[in-house]
C-alpha cells in the first residue's frame, strides 16, 4: 500500500496492533532514562526550581508526555523529598497500556491534561510524531510515498501550501539537499502542550538539528532490538527522524510561551549538577565500595552529557 510518510507512520506505530501499543522501549533502544537514575534526579532538580518560580502552588504539576514504561515518572517520585510528593501530581501521557507495577499516585492518561501548572516534559517524544517527507523537483518540492510493506518509496503530489512555507522557512531545499521532513505535525503537536499549560515550563527533549545545519538526506531511521534497520512502516520496528526544535519553539511561541530558551542536554544538565565527575582516588583505600559506587555514578553521568552522544541532544524549553 503506497502512503505518504506520515500517514504510513501513524499507522505502524500507533495504528491497530501497533508498534507502540504492543512494545516496550527499552527493549528496543536506549534513552536517557534507561541510562541512568541521574536523569531523573535533574528532572527533579528541575522541578523544584519550577517550584521555587510559581511559589509553591497548592498542586504542583509533572506531566511526563511519551512516558513509555513510566520509568522516569516512577524515580522522580521516589526521589522527591516528602514536603514536594504531598503536593506533586503526576500524569504520564502515553498511548500504550499503563504498565504494571507502576505507583498508584501516578495518572496514566491517553491525552495531555489541560491546565498544567508544573513542568510539562517531553523526553524523546517529538521524534516519534510522524512527518511527511518531500523531495525537491524541477516543478517544486512534492512528498514521498512509500510502500508499507517493502520501504520502497515513489514521488507523489505536489506538497501542500503550509508544508511549503514551512520548508521555505525552516527547510529551504534548494540550500540544503533535495529531501526534507516536514515538521508542521510536530509544531502542531509542541504548540498543543504549550496550550495546555497554564503555568510553568514545557521542556521538549530530542535528536535536533538547527535550519543553518538540516541534514541534506534527511534522519529517517528504524530501530529494532537495539540495532539500526531500515525504516520499513510495518510495524515491526521503531521509526524516528530527528526534530527542527527551533522551529517548535516558534510554534510555542505563538502558542503564549513567553520565553524561549534552546540549549544541549550537556549544558542543561551540568547546570542542574550532572558533571560526571570521578571521584578521588583516595577514596578507594579509605573506602573501596563507596569509591566503586562513585566511579560507576561519574560513568552513568559522563554518559548523559556525552557530547557526542545523549549530551547533545537538544533541550527546547519555554515557560507560561
Amino acid at each position: 500500500m503506497w502512503l505518504s510518510w506520515r500517514v504510513a507512520v501513524e499507522r505502524a506505530l500507533y495504528g491497530e496492533g501497533g508498534f507502540y501499543l504492543r512494545e516496550r522501549p527499552s527493549g528496543h533502544f536506549r534513552t536517557s532514562v534507561s541510562a541512568s537514575a541521574a536523569f531523573a534526579e535533574a528532572v527533579l532538580a528541575l522541578l523544584l526550581e519550577v517550584d521555587a518560580e510559581l511559589g509553591s502552588p497548592e498542586q504542583l504539576d509533572l506531566v511526563d508526555i511519551g512516558a513509555g514504561e513510566g520509568v522516569l515518572v516512577g524515580h522522580v517520585l521516589a526521589a522527591a523529598p516528602p514536603y514536594l510528593r504531598e503536593r506533586l501530581s503526576i500524569t504520564a501521557v502515553d498511548l500504550s497500556p499503563r504498565p504494571g507495577g507502576l505507583p498508584e499516585a501516578i495518572t496514566w492518561s491517553a491525552t495531555i491534561p489541560s491546565g498544567i501548572v508544573g513542568l510539562a516534559i517531553a523526553n524523546e517524544w517529538l521524534d516519534n510524531v510522524p512527518v511527511d517527507i518531500a523531495e525537491l523537483t524541477a516543478d517544486g518540492p512534492r512528498l514521498v510515498l512509500v510502500d508499507t510493506e517493502t520501504g520502497e518509496e515513489r514521488l507523489g503530489d505536489p506538497v501542500s501550501e503550509a508544508a511549503r512555507r514551512w520548508l521555505e522557512r525552516w527547510w529551504p531545499l534548494r540550500r540544503i539537499g533535495a529531501r526534507a521532513e516536514i515538521g508542521c505535525s510536530r509544531d502542531a503537536a509542541w504548540a498543543a502542550v504549550l496550550a495546555r499549560l497554564a503555568r510553568g515550563r514545557a521542556v521538549a527533549i530530542d535528536y535536533a538539528h538547527p535550519v543553518d545545519n538540516r541534514p541534506p538526506c534527511g534522519t529517517l531511521t528504524g530501530y529494532r532490538d537495539g540495532a539500526v534497520v531500515a525504516p520499513i512502516p510495518d510495524g515491526t520496528c521503531d521509526i524516528t527522524a530527528h526534530v527542527a526544535l527551533d522551529a517548535c519553539a516558534e510554534a510555542g511561541a505563538r502558542a503564549g510561551a513567553i520565553s524561549t530558551a534552546l540549549s544541549t542536554q550537556r549544558a542543561m544538565l551540568r547546570a542542574l549538577g550532572i558533571t560526571g565527575t570521578r571521584p578521588s582516588i583516595e577514596l578507594a583505600t579509605t573506602d573501596p565500595r563507596g569509591y566503586l559506587r562513585a566511579l560507576a555514578r561519574a560513568t552513568e553521568e559522563a554518559e548523559l552529557i556525552d557530547p557526542s552522544g545523549l549530551g547533545g541532544f537538544g533541550w527546547l524549553t519555554q515557560r507560561r
